[in-house]
């Protein structure tokens, strides 16, 4: 096949994220299946207009500002220079609505709609824009084919009107031969509670630091890593000040992959606390090298955590509960060992190879249709 794929941002784009990751190891996957792939994508500060990586050849034009906009002209041209067999748009911000300028078979991958959560992270006016920009989406994709990567997003579509036989859902996979146990590696001396991702204000990691200050009450030897970067990190740092804990409470910023395995490795347990994700890799992630996750009980979290097995789901903004799961796990060493057997068997579930494979399934699919 001859595959155009359609994303806001590519993995060299700062600012990529899990919807770039999941989306680029399926594609570099269909290239290794022996299939051609186009990706067209914003361009950022410094990054080149083209160039191929891995087998995908990739297109960059506009930036992260206006490439909903730039996008449909040099999407036409795009098309009428090449014979793509199929599209696929991957939908993890403003849709582009391809169907209206395209005359394209179109696999729509959806991680997860924003809908009212966008209003928990950026002020009102540019909410607004994003969730008006998204509101038409179902009339305008009605009858095209939807994968998903969860059960909580399938629910989604079905509530905004998508026929349930419309859908399909391939789960995520995990680099196997990145996260794995390690048995020469200890947990810290310190019990050790870890955010590891991007810190936005959707995330909610405001809830873990101040579930972070009671769990301190009964263990005040425990310790929070909060990994990562993002525009609310000055934030959760001033929050820490306020509440005592600034001491306690490490902002180690964006780190090597090697890091961020040897952290995950070491950290007694890992936690979510997300409004809302379209699967919550990092729970996974976390189980396969051996740490238990607590994460909210939103969409996408609650599949990518078997509750009381590989880890705990509680009522997302209860801080009491989210400090109490913790305690638990921080203070029963063999409750703790229950739920990495549980979490290692389940991350063994989940492989890129395996997502790969059924993708090009369904992309055979539409292509067929």
């Amino acid at each position: 096949m001859k595959i155009l794929a359609l994303n806001w941002n590519d993995l060299k784009n700062p600012y990529g994220g899990g919807a770039e990751v999941h989306l680029e190891e399926l594609l570099r996957r269909l290239v290794r299946f022996g299939h051609e792939v186009t990706l067209f994508c914003s361009g950022f500060k410094g990054c080149r207009p083209e160039e191929v990586i891995e087998g995908i050849r990739i297109i960059r034009r506009g930036n992260r500002f206006n490439f909903n906009l730039v996008a449909p002209f040099h999407l036409r041209r795009i098309v009428r220079e090449n014979r793509f067999d199929i599209l696929i748009e991957d939908i993890n911000k403003i849709p582009f609505y391809t169907p209206l300028y395209l005359n394209l078979k179109t696999l729509v991958v959806v991680p997860h709609l924003f809908a009212t959560t966008v209003f928990h992270e950026i002020n009102f006016v540019l909410g607004s824009y994003i969730y008006l920009a998204e509101r038409p989406l179902i009339p305008v994709y009605r009858g095209l084919h939807f994968n998903v990567i969860s059960e909580s997003t399938a629910d989604d579509m079905v509530a905004r009107g998508i026929p349930r036989e419309d859908i399909s859902v391939v789960h995520c996979g995990i680099d196997r031969d990145t996260y794995y146990p390690d048995s020469s590696v200890s947990k810290y001396d310190e019990p050790t509670i870890l955010y590891l991702g991007r810190l936005k204000k959707y995330k909610s990691i405001h809830h873990l630091i101040r579930a972070f200050v009671k769990v301190r009450e009964k263990l005040p030897e425990a310790r929070l890593k909060i990994v990562g970067a993002g525009d609310y990190l000055d934030t959760l740092k001033a929050l820490a000040g306020q509440l005592g804990c600034a001491e306690q409470v490490e902002f180690p910023g964006f780190v090597s992959p090697e890091v961020k395995v040897d952290t995950l490795r070491r950290s007694h347990v890992a936690v979510l606390p997300s409004l809302k994700e379209g699967w919550g890799l990092t729970n996974i992630e976390a189980n396969a090298v051996g740490t238990t996750v607590v994460a909210a009980d939103s969409p996408g979290l609650r599949d990518s955590v078997r509750d009381g097995r590989t880890g705990f789901l509680y009522e997302y903004g209860d801080i009491d509960q989210l400090a109490g799961k913790l305690l638990a796990i921080l203070t029963d060493d063999k409750l703790r060992a229950n739920l990495e057997k549980g979490g290692l068997e389940w991350a063994d579930k989940f492989n890129w190879d395996d997502a790969a494979a059924k993708f090009e399934k369904v992309v055979k699919e539409v292509l067929a249709d």
